[in-house]
């Protein structure tokens, strides 16, 4: 089984991928937590724990890993250091320690932020990671969703480079498409925009590969 690093385990998405990894029979979750006091949880279910903040040095942190989800987001507090530069430590730390793949959740928008009528200095956040990711030599894929919801997921979503409309998607089914973006063949150096909709998300990743 795979190694997977979890940043951003003890957010609400982030939460829900550690879950679906614990579930599957490919990949082993490890939650990266920033403080001792977040460890307690994830042991009780039997869940490796790292220590590390994303406004230090990380490198410790993908040693002996085999692929990272970065689902770490500041909820507009810290954009800079969270969103941008936190991202762009995990991505070449990453890239030092030969991380076969890197799942970066991102958000609709961030191809072109200065177009946002809000949340522009966010969308530029991720942006730049975004684009510090695709100049690094780890395979990844980068997925921007729509507005998040905590509706139950439905498991079926609109998928594409760039979707012409807005629209939302439940975190589940966000969780869904990072963890199914982590396989090797699964929208590798691809970025892609999803929001609900009708098409299976497994028949979905595999048409935006093609």
């Amino acid at each position: 089984m795979e190694k997977v690093l979890v940043v951003g385990a003890t957010g609400t998405t982030g939460n829900k991928v550690v879950n679906l990894l614990k579930a599957s029979q490919y990949f082993e979750p490890i939650a990266m937590v920033r403080k001792e006091s977040q460890e307690a949880a994830f042991k009780a279910q039997q869940i490796t724990t790292v220590l590390g903040d994303l406004e230090q040095d990380v490198s410790h942190t993908v040693s002996g890993i085999d692929k990272v989800v970065f689902a770490a987001g500041s909820g507009g507090k810290k954009v800079e250091a969270i969103d941008r530069d936190g991202a762009i430590k995990m991505i070449d730390a990453a890239q030092k320690e030969g991380i076969k793949k890197l799942v970066m959740l991102s958000s609709m928008g961030a191809e072109n932020p200065e177009e946002a009528d809000q949340l522009v200095a966010y969308l530029k956040a991720k942006h730049e990671a975004d684009e510090h990711l695709k100049a690094s030599s780890v395979p990844y894929a980068i997925v921007r969703p729509g507005t998040l919801t905590n509706d139950k997921g439905v498991g079926t979503i609109e998928i594409a480079k760039s979707l012409q409309h807005s629209g939302s998607i439940s975190r589940d089914d966000v969780a869904q498409v990072l963890t199914r973006s982590l396989h090797d063949d699964a929208a590798v150096g691809q970025r892609f925009e999803i929001i609900t909709g009708d098409q299976l998300i497994g028949e979905a990743i595999s048409s935006i590969a093609s």
